[in-house]
């Protein structure tokens, strides 16, 4: 997946004034000078002098993130099999994608690209959650590109909150000290803890950058600041300014008592402190674009514009705004997030544009059942998956049932490598509606690499339990008992599956390790099976070996069956369950088998 760069556009940003073009904006001209709303018909109130940009300035020269129109991608080459298949697939990716494609038969756009976007809090740094938005919202996007024949431009948006005011200080930065003072204040005027960035927001953008290029994903950043401050966003604000009891009328319902007296859209930038403030509007005023609140130090009445970074607005509406204002085709949402889609879908519409498409994903969870949350830390986090696996398994992951609840920890992902593994093998023997319905299809944006391994990433941890090694060059071997000629040059995903299976094994298999004695009946069982196993000629298969396996418990009476399986793993690798154990025996080799049957028998 080519990365696109991060084009950058003048504050006037052409695509953005296109798309806005012949929309009515409440200014002194447009609505006359008498306009205002009906709060100001009240008797004349003694105003501070007209507050001066909270934000900083934008200088002419300083230019943004924010692309003027979307950068070229390799066009993609589709069939018309492949297109006749891609509008009946199953694929949910596909069927997400039909969905944006038919709100583009009813809200036509001859000239702008469809957005894709994604919503990060840079509060914190980049997270597992993070990544499985961006990399579901790409297939999707891959998917539309696909039904249109890459006919129509796409982007995909990440955009930054990075205006949000600093609840609480992170555990996790350095100078907490520091950070402490600027509580409040928007993300990217809070000094950088690390020092590296000219603020906290802008570390953490930096850093969110950096975490989407490693994997190659195609996007877009958009910065909530540049766009407040620049002027990007004035026109769909001066709407909201328009029609602002309509919003109230929508928020309020949802609020207690207390917040429901003072709740406003709008909050204004301290010209004082510089913090974000969150006050009662006592006063509206169309014709200048402008509030009037009570400074919460001073008492005094304060008028401030709404425009140019003064003031931004509160979560809901501020969705919806943004919605409007970049013209959002699609974005997806959390579980936790149903009734904030409802209600910013509702003044989204307000403001005279249509809700995105989308769905709402389950959220994950942690090995007890319960939802994982950033401040508990009883989640996994990306650099943790990518310590014991791939990124491709980490996809397919997200990829799996996305609208169900997943246990998110380290036992699922041995199961979620070896499922690539599988997919993997499995496509190029598929029949072609099929590979739409493969995950690596999606995964791979319809170009799976080819992949042949001659085991799996559950038997190679079963070697190493076994052998209690640690080695690279002692699995290799191992491997080469089955596949005479593999070599790591030849096998490159293999040879990264046994750094994966040794770090897994070191931090979970072996601390984790608990043999038992065998009971009586298990012992003689165990017996039989070394007499067995004595007798197999050399370069016998693992069904064979599996057959004599099965028979030994039959024959002990072990029923269920699976009863003398656990006690093969149980006795033999010290762990509760294990691979099919004719596999295990083939590759780590009879005698060898033999050796850990003898270990367990004499002591």
């Amino acid at each position: 997946m080519k990365f696109v760069g991060h084009n950058k556009a003048t504050t006037t940003d052409k695509y953005d004034m296109a798309r806005q073009a012949g929309s009515k904006t409440h200014t002194a001209k447009a609505q006359g000078a008498k306009t205002r709303s009906a709060s100001t018909k009240s008797k004349a109130r003694k105003l501070e002098p007209q507050a001066e940009a909270s934000m900083p300035k934008v200088k002419e020269t300083q230019t943004f993130s924010a692309p003027a129109k979307p950068k070229q991608r390799p066009k993609i080459e589709v069939s018309s099999e492949l297109l006749a298949h891609a509008h009946v697939s199953k694929a949910w990716p596909f069927e997400e994608a039909r969905k944006v494609l038919s709100r583009l038969k009813r809200i036509p756009k001859p000239t702008a690209a469809i957005n894709f976007e994604t919503g990060y809090g840079p509060s914190g740094l980049p997270h597992i959650g993070t990544f499985g938005e961006v990399a579901r919202t790409t297939m999707v996007r891959h998917a539309f590109r696909v039904l249109t024949e890459d006919r129509i431009p796409t982007r995909l948006i990440c955009f930054s909150d990075d205006m949000d005011g600093l609840r609480k200080v992170p555990d996790n930065i350095p100078n907490k000290e520091m950070v402490a003072e600027h509580l409040g204040k928007p993300l990217t005027q809070v000094p950088d803890p690390f020092g590296d960035h000219p603020s906290f927001g802008h570390h953490n953008n930096a850093r969110l950058k950096a975490f989407l290029d490693t994997f190659g994903f195609d996007y877009e950043f958009l910065s909530a600041t540049e766009c407040y401050t620049s002027g990007r966003f004035d026109a769909t604000l001066l709407k909201v300014l328009q029609h602002y009891d309509e919003i109230r009328d929508v928020i309020l319902p949802t609020l207690g008592p207390e917040r429901r007296a003072t709740y406003s859209p709008f909050l204004p930038i301290s010209p004082r402190t510089g913090k974000v403030l969150q006050v009662p509007i006592v006063d509206r005023d169309l014709s200048s674009g402008s509030i009037v609140y009570k400074d919460p130090d001073s008492g005094k009445l304060t008028q401030t514009h709404v425009t140019m970074g003064h003031c931004k607005l509160q979560w809901k509406a501020d969705w919806a705004m943004r919605w409007a204002a970049l013209g959002v085709d699609y974005e997806m949402a959390g579980k936790d997030l149903i009734d904030s889609v409802r209600l910013s879908g509702h003044i989204c519409r307000i403001l005279g544009a249509q809700q995105p498409e989308g769905f709402i994903y389950e959220l994950f969870l942690d090995e007890k059942g319960e939802k994982i949350s950033k401040s508990r830390g009883n989640g996994l986090t990306i650099e943790e998956w990518l310590t014991y696996a791939s990124p491709e398994s980490l996809s397919l992951y997200m990829y799996q049932s996305p609208r169900k609840a997943k246990r998110l920890y380290f036992d699922v992902i041995p199961r979620a490598v070896d499922e690539y593994i599988g997919h993997l093998a499995a496509y190029p023997k598929e029949e072609p509606a099929a590979k739409l319905v493969n995950p690596v299809w999606h995964l791979h944006q319809g170009e799976p690499p080819k992949a042949e391994l001659p085991i799996s990433f559950a038997l190679l941890l079963n070697l190493a339990s076994a052998s209690n090694s640690e080695d690279a060059e002692v699995l290799w071997g191992f491997i080469r008992r089955y596949a005479p000629d593999a070599t790591p040059e030849q096998h490159p995903l293999l040879d990264q599956l046994v750094g994966y299976a040794i770090r897994y094994f070191h931090d979970f298999v072996k601390p984790a390790k608990s043999y038992r004695p065998p009971s009586a009946k298990e012992r003689a069982a165990l017996l039989d099976l070394d007499q067995r196993l004595a007798k197999l000629p050399k370069g016998v298969s693992a069904e064979e070996i599996q057959t004599e396996v099965y028979a030994v418990g039959k024959e002990h009476g072990f029923e269920p069956l699976r009863h003398w399986f656990t006690a093969l793993y149980e006795v033999l690798l010290g762990q509760t369950q294990g691979p099919r154990f004719g596999s295990f025996v083939e590759l780590y080799g009879v005698p060898e088998t033999r050796a850990l049957i003898a270990t367990v028998l004499d002591s």
